[in-house]
């Protein structure tokens, strides 16, 4: 591919060479392992709960829904970034063409972004079914979840658009080694010879932005929740709140914090290991994915009761 005089164009190169984890190569098989057990396990227990939902009639309702629709973000995440990690590690197969590695960047930016804003009409979910719960019904509907589905589509597929494309416009001078396991948009925008200022602000910008505020919204529901719950004078009935409530908030702030961590150690990557955010950054989109379903799924009795069912159907 080659550049055009007026730059709509941006590359020299017709694909990428991803070289992650180059100082520590002995130990990619054996990272390996590890991370492909927790890629079956993320697809295996997401692919459970989804089958799960849709096939029993006792669980169509919103909150299940809500489920659903993260689990669904987590086996995108998964198949956009894991396979291709794994195969960098057991074949060599570096190489990933111009194109998909900027399609790679944007799903994993959009969906994040989609996950995010997931957890936080979750925690609105909750926050309804504990602090209102006579109102419940009527306020979370399935209206209600078409409406939220749209929101968290229409806000992430457009407001993660630009990072794409603006990375994609650089022009490149034929570097083509990019320095992580995946086509992150700081990773690839080094390669450039342009001016990267743009690039970077609007990462920032947009990361802070939107997670920022869903975390500050997530934070509020569960403040409310707590105070709500410690009211509660009907015995166990704040333990069993406390238990629900708490590992969602726990899971969410892991999100959150792998996150953070990983941003932190860009901004300080001559102190740490320049393998240590490459592997947060795979690490991000695998953990959450194989925790979600176990949190939010797996301890909700209706759904342990639905696979169940469905498991003795099975035999």
């Amino acid at each position: 591919m080659t550049a055009h005089q007026n730059g709509t164009i941006s590359s020299e190169v017709s694909d990428f060479l991803l070289n992650c984890f180059v100082r520590s190569h002995t130990w990619q098989l054996s990272f390996s392992l590890p991370l492909s057990l927790l890629f079956f396990l993320a697809m295996g227990a997401n692919g459970v709960l989804l089958i799960t939902i849709w096939l029993e009639a006792s669980l169509h309702e919103p909150m299940y829904y809500l489920l659903s629709i993260l689990s669904l973000l987590d086996i995108v995440l998964c198949l956009t970034v894991i396979p291709k990690v794994l195969a960098i590690f057991w074949f060599e197969l570096k190489s990933i063409s111009f194109y998909a590695c900027f399609l790679q960047m944007y799903i994993m930016n959009c969906f994040l972004a989609m996950e995010s804003c997931t957890f936080m009409v979750m925690a609105y979910d909750r926050y309804v079914a504990i602090c209102h719960p006579l109102r419940y019904p009527s306020i979370i509907t399935d209206q209600f979840v078409a409406k939220a589905a749209i929101f968290i589509l229409a806000r992430n597929v457009i407001s993660t658009v630009p990072i794409p494309i603006l990375s994609s416009r650089l022009h490149y001078c034929g570097r083509k080694v990019i320095e992580n396991c995946i086509c992150a948009n700081m990773s690839v925008s080094r390669l450039s010879c342009d001016d990267v200022t743009i690039n970077r602000l609007l990462q920032f910008a947009g990361g802070w932005t939107l997670l920022g505020s869903d975390l500050i919204l997530i934070f509020l529901s569960y403040t409310l929740i707590l105070r709500a719950v410690l009211r509660l004078k009907a015995e166990g009935a704040v333990a069993k709140a406390l238990s629900t409530c708490g590992s969602h908030f726990i899971l969410i702030l892991f999100f959150s914090t792998i996150l953070l961590v990983f941003v932190l150690t860009h901004v300080v990557k001559k102190k740490v290991s320049s393998d240590v955010p490459v592997l947060l950054n795979v690490l991000h989109h695998v953990i959450p994915a194989a925790l979600n379903p176990i949190v939010y799924g797996v301890r909700t009795q209706e759904i342990k009761q639905g696979i169940q069912r469905l498991l003795k159907k099975g035999w």
